[in-house]
């Protein structure tokens, strides 16, 4: 029998603060009209306190999931970490959300790929559940990306918050989990969108960090243009290839960027918005966490057999869509019980 990787829980943790367009509009010259207008933005969460890292966020969600799943930590064979603010250069912060749980038994490592990267650990989790060399894997997607943001810079600081998801991948038998996947990268985005310093080819140093260096760095037309049109093409092409039609779709699960960019590839797949996960005004942009956030926040919608298509973009450029077909029913919720 074919083995399928499915996802059978997920978990997530967003910080409690809540940062407002409202409070923005006291820092830059901005106002609520022209961030709900360009990006549909509200309001995004931030991470505070001193020493507090992207696997503070990890470790929480993790927890969540092996809490509601039933699963103990010690038996998880390996997690994933999918971020772009990992806690430090080295050790990997998959490395330190392991140890926070307790998953004395699982290897872990992290994986770059902006904002693409769950997408990307994604597929790469799952070939270790195909393989049948793993029962147990999670994929976890985590940024502070507070942390590398400029809030003097109306352009970047309005779109993005801190946030962290967690899925547990397993064995399945019964045509359920991930059946596709396209995952595209292009060398030519890296002058787009990126952080100028911090890595091999310009270290840290006075100049760097008084040139606000340490900072996101886009050219946000060129980066919204080919977001817009590869993200829309990698989700229309998985449908293409899988032949399902925009009535197959029970879900589109895209990266929460920007309200703009996710309905063009809403349109272009002929999805009603109404089959669009969308939280993009609650938490704004949490680059690795966005697909994640938006399963834990629709789990109590899902239902088995339902088709969904993961699309995201991300700077470098990267970018892909999954296809997957929905596991389980959701459990009752006990905080609407």
């Amino acid at each position: 029998m074919k083995i399928t990787a499915a996802i059978t829980g997920v978990g997530s943790y967003v910080p409690d603060y809540v940062l407002t367009n409202q409070e923005l509009e006291k820092m830059v010259d901005t106002t609520d009209e022209w961030i709900t207008t360009r990006t549909g933005i509200k309001e995004r969460r931030i991470l505070k306190g001193e020493n507090q890292g992207t696997s503070v966020m990890g470790i929480k969600a993790v927890q969540q999931l092996l809490d509601k799943t039933g699963t103990r930590a010690e038996d998880i064979d390996l997690l994933i970490c999918a971020t772009t603010t990992g806690d430090m250069v080295f050790p990997a912060t998959g490395n330190i959300i392991s140890h926070g749980v307790g998953a004395i038994n699982a290897f872990s490592y992290d994986v770059q790929a902006a904002c693409s990267g769950f997408l990307f650990s994604l597929a790469t989790g799952a070939q270790f559940i195909q393989s049948g060399m793993y029962k147990k894997v999670i994929v976890v997607g985590a940024d502070k990306m507070s942390s590398i943001v400029d809030y003097t810079d109306r352009s970047n600081c309005i779109i993005f918050g801190d946030g962290a998801g967690a899925v547990l991948l397993e064995p399945n038998t019964d045509g359920y989990g991930i059946l596709d996947q396209v995952l595209r990268t292009d060398g030519k985005g890296e002058n787009y969108l990126f952080q100028k310093a911090g890595g091999s080819r310009r270290p840290p140093s006075i100049e760097t960090v008084t040139n606000k260096e340490h900072f996101i760095y886009q050219e946000g037309a060129t980066v919204f243009k080919f977001a817009v049109t590869n993200m829309a093409d990698v989700a229309a092409q998985v449908m293409e290839r899988n032949n399902l039609t925009k009535e197959d779709v029970a879900w589109l699960v895209p990266h929460q960027a920007n309200k703009r960019i996710i309905d063009a590839t809403a349109n272009r797949m002929g999805v009603g918005p109404e089959k669009v996960m969308l939280n993009i005004h609650r938490y704004g942009n949490t680059t690795n966490a966005t697909i994640p956030l938006c399963l834990s926040d629709y789990e109590q919608q899902l239902h088995k057999g339902d088709n969904l298509v993961l699309a995201a973009f991300g700077g470098g450029f990267t970018w892909g869509s999954i296809y997957l077909k929905w596991a389980y029913d959701p459990k009752p919720d006990p905080q609407q019980a």
